[in-house]
């Protein structure tokens, strides 16, 4: 199986941490590519017409994405706990907690285009606000479930865990810590997982 990713993608990082908790590391050949939504990558969209990242090419060439896919394909193989419950309330709780983490990186990833790649003079502060205001409310929502997170390592905390190490990674000023000591501790918990050490995002 061939990913294209970009190594600091937290989309992609979900997907790799899913790999590395069921063992798939070394059926996984990582072709990194950097699209933008103003440069896409021929490569790329040859397999998805989205031009997205993480995209994944498989043995018999058909495509999988978007993140949550291949999470979920990928826990289908391997040995192990799986790390999506197949059914009743806990399915829909933990996919619903990925939806959370999802939307405050989809937020972030939108602000982080906006400053890196639309010229400044016409840049909107009111939108990128306004994207800013969904990452908080949802983690103020997720702080109010933390009680709850990290009795099992599934789908659930990895993406949660993944959507905090983006902020980290690229919206430090926004100390997201700070009166969220649940999420916190969590994720302070879940870092040192090898999993998630091992895919951590380049720095700068």
């Amino acid at each position: 199986m061939k990913l294209l990713f970009n190594p600091a993608s937290p989309f992609a990082r979900k997907v790799l941490v899913v790999a590395h908790e069921r063992g798939l590391n070394g059926r996984l050949e990582l072709a990194p590519v950097a699209p933008l939504p103003i440069r896409p990558v021929a490569e790329l969209s040859q397999v998805n017409p989205l031009g997205k990242v993480p995209t994944l090419v498989l043995e018999d060439g058909a495509a999988l994405y978007d993140s949550r896919v291949i999470a979920e394909y990928l826990d289908s193989l391997g040995e192990g706990p799986r790390l999506f419950p197949a059914g009743g309330a806990a399915r829909w709780t933990a996919l619903r907690r990925q939806a959370a983490a999802d939307g405050i990186l989809d937020a972030a990833v939108a602000v982080r285009y906006e400053r890196a790649v639309r010229p400044p003079e016409r840049l909107f502060p009111e939108w990128v606000q306004g994207q800013l205001i969904k990452v908080r409310q949802t983690l103020d929502a997720l702080e109010r479930e933390a009680g709850a997170l990290g009795a099992a390592f599934g789908i659930a905390e990895i993406a949660i865990g993944c959507a905090l190490g983006y902020l980290d990674f690229r919206f430090p000023e926004e100390s997201w810590r700070t009166g969220r000591p649940g999420l916190s501790g969590f994720y302070e918990r879940v870092g040192t997982r090898g999993s998630m050490q091992a895919t951590r995002p380049p720095s700068g």
